[in-house]
């Protein structure tokens, strides 16, 4: 059967290519990719971020943040896995990270700087230059321990207090 001169696909092939703010998820990995490489730069900041180590984890109370240059990671995998090093620059367009020391030989004798995801690396030490990024590191510590402590206390309250109506 012919679709009469029209693309009988044409409503499921076309996507709309601008990014679009009001999008929320997917399954399909085509669209997943797709909103990744048409964010614009402020939004792939976030997607640049990286888990703490344990240390970091204890003492700000937050699991993750956005990379910065300057910070001190560790590399998790690939041929550099367990070496460490300060970030030198972070490319939003690729969404890549190179460390100082992070290097291979190219065949003409140079050193060049390899790209790492930053899924791959692990924060072990924090630039803490900017006020804002400390600011955002007091409010996880602060917000998040007491809650839980008040939320906790309330709840053994509230249970002695029915231990003692039971018992009456």
């Amino acid at each position: 059967m012919a679709a009469r001169g029209k693309n009988r696909f044409n409503g499921i092939l076309k996507m709309k290519k601008e990014f679009s703010t009001s999008w929320k998820s997917s399954r399909q990995p085509k669209k997943q990719r797709k909103y990744l490489f048409n964010a614009p730069l402020h939004l792939r900041r976030k997607f640049i971020s990286s888990n703490f180590s344990k240390e970091l984890r204890k003492k700000y109370g937050k699991r993750s943040l956005p990379l910065r240059k300057g910070d001190i990671v560790k590399i998790m995998r690939g041929k550099f896995r367990g070496k460490k090093g300060k970030i030198m620059k972070i490319k939003l367009k690729t969404q890549k990270i190179e460390i100082e020391g992070i290097q291979v030989k190219k065949q003409d004798g140079s050193k060049v700087n390899i790209p790492l995801r930053a899924s791959n690396l692990q924060i072990i030490e924090l630039n803490l230059e900017d006020k804002k990024r400390n600011k955002v590191l007091k409010k996880g510590t602060e917000g998040k321990r007491t809650e839980k402590k008040k939320e906790s206390k309330e709840k053994n309250q509230e249970k002695a207090k029915e231990k003692q109506g039971d018992k009456k």
